[in-house]
C-alpha cells in the first residue's frame, strides 16, 4: 500500500476523525465488559431467536472500526488502536477492583452486595474479553491487509466480510472457554450461545458492508484518496 501524505490542514482533520474512531472503538470496548452479565433474547423475524448477552450489541462495532482504520490509515495504526484498547481494559479492570473493595456507607443508594453482584465478575470477564480480544483483533487485521494486498485495494466486501468472520468466531469461542473455565457461565450454555453468539456477530457482520463502504467512499472523496493509498499520520 501506498502512503498519501496530506495537507496540514486535511491531515489535522484526518487525525481527528481518527481519535473520533479510536474513541468508539475503545468505549465500545470497555463497554461490552461491563454490561456482560445481562442477556436478552431476540426474535429474528421468526426464523431465529436469539439469547445472548446485551455485551455483544456494542462488541461488533470494535470490527468495523478496526477495518475502516485499516483501509484508511493503515495496517500500523489498526493495530496501535487494539493496543490502545488493551491498556484501556487493564485501566478499567483496576478501577472496578479498588471499586468493589471499597466498602459502602449505611446511606449509599447501592451496598456492597448488589455492586458485587453486578461488577463482581467483570474482572474475569475483562480478562477473558482481552484475551480473545487481542487475538482476534490481531488476526481480523491480518487477514485483513492480506486479502486488500491480493485483490490490489479492490473487493472490499471481501476482505471486511472474510476478515470479520473468521475473527468473531475465534473471539467467541474463546471468551466463552475462558468464561466457562473460570465458572462465570455453566459448561451446558457453551454450544448454544457460541452459536447464538457467532450467528449474531455474523448478521451484522454482513449489514455493516454497506456503512463500510459509505465511510470509505467518504474518506476516498475527500482526502482524494486511491484504492490502494493510505493516510499517513
Amino acid at each position: 500500500m501506498i502512503e498519501k501524505t496530506l495537507s496540514d490542514k486535511d491531515r489535522s482533520l484526518a487525525f481527528s476523525i481518527f481519535l473520533i474512531l479510536a474513541a468508539i472503538f475503545i468505549a465500545s470496548l470497555v463497554v461490552s465488559n461491563l454490561i456482560f452479565q445481562k442477556f436478552f433474547s431476540w426474535d429474528f423475524l421468526g426464523w431465529y431467536n436469539f439469547e445472548i448477552s446485551v455485551g455483544i450489541l456494542p462488541y461488533p462495532i470494535t470490527f468495523l472500526v478496526t477495518d475502516l482504520i485499516s483501509e484508511i490509515y493503515g495496517k500500523k495504526k489498526a493495530n496501535q488502536v487494539v493496543i490502545t484498547g488493551i491498556f484501556a481494559s487493564a485501566f478499567s479492570l483496576l478501577i472496578i477492583m479498588l471499586s468493589d473493595a471499597a466498602p459502602a456507607t449505611e446511606w449509599s443508594p447501592i451496598g456492597d452486595e448488589v455492586f458485587h453482584d453486578v461488577f463482581g465478575l467483570s474482572a474475569l470477564a475483562v480478562f477473558a474479553s482481552a484475551m480473545a480480544y487481542l487475538v482476534a483483533q490481531f488476526v481480523d487485521i491480518r487477514i485483513y491487509h492480506f486479502w486488500k494486498r491480493k485483490t490490489k485495494g479492490r473487493h472490499l466486501w471481501l476482505r471486511n466480510n472474510f476478515s470479520t468472520i473468521s475473527s468473531q468466531f475465534l473471539d467467541t469461542f474463546s471468551v466463552l472457554f475462558l468464561l466457562c473455565s473460570f465458572g462465570v457461565i455453566e459448561w451446558d450454555l457453551f454450544g448454544i450461545l457460541l452459536l447464538n453468539g457467532f450467528l449474531f456477530k455474523l448478521l451484522v457482520a454482513l449489514l455493516d458492508t454497506p456503512l463500510l463502504y459509505i465511510f470509505v467512499y467518504w474518506f476516498r472523496g475527500r482526502f482524494n484518496l486511491k484504492a490502494h493509498e493510505e493516510i499517513a499520520l
